[in-house]
């Protein structure tokens, strides 16, 4: 059976790219959670009262935050302004119930918090929008037949 080789050069910004995807998809749900989608806060379909701080403001951070840093548009910016969210939830909401985050249900802030931070320093990896925003389509020359 013959090897394919297949440098980290090659996969690095393609994993990356699929775990902006996934992770920013996950984060987008999330947020929506607060406006009452995926069963809501309660699982019942409720959203969390219109312009309620800091609530209704995260569900909106992680909404298009999550959507952007999905698509890959804006990743950088949106991805430090979702770690920062996620920062502070976790030292506004969780910290002073526990010191570990497995005792203070404050594991997925944290993890939401380092994996933005990653995205914004290493960049959003392949399949992004920016990416395809920024590539210019190649002129072609348009060839006569020679004798013409």
């Amino acid at each position: 059976m013959a090897r394919i080789p297949v440098s980290q050069t090659t996969l690095t910004p393609i994993v990356l790219g699929l775990v902006r995807i996934v992770v920013g998809l996950l984060f987008a749900c999330h947020g929506l959670q607060g406006f009452g989608a995926f069963g809501g806060i309660d699982g019942q379909g409720g959203a969390v009262p219109f312009g309620l701080w800091p609530g209704w403001w995260a569900g909106v951070i992680e909404t298009a935050g999550g959507a952007l840093v999905l698509l890959g548009f804006g990743t950088r910016a949106a991805a430090v302004v979702c770690s920062g969210t996620m920062a502070y939830a976790y030292f506004t909401v969780h910290a002073p119930l526990a010191l570990l985050p497995l005792q203070n249900m404050g594991e997925p802030a944290a993890i939401y918090a380092w994996v933005f931070l990653l995205i914004a320093v290493l960049g959003p990896g392949r399949f992004a929008v920016s990416g395809l925003l920024r590539r210019r389509p190649v002129a072609r020359e348009e060839r006569v037949p020679a004798g013409v």
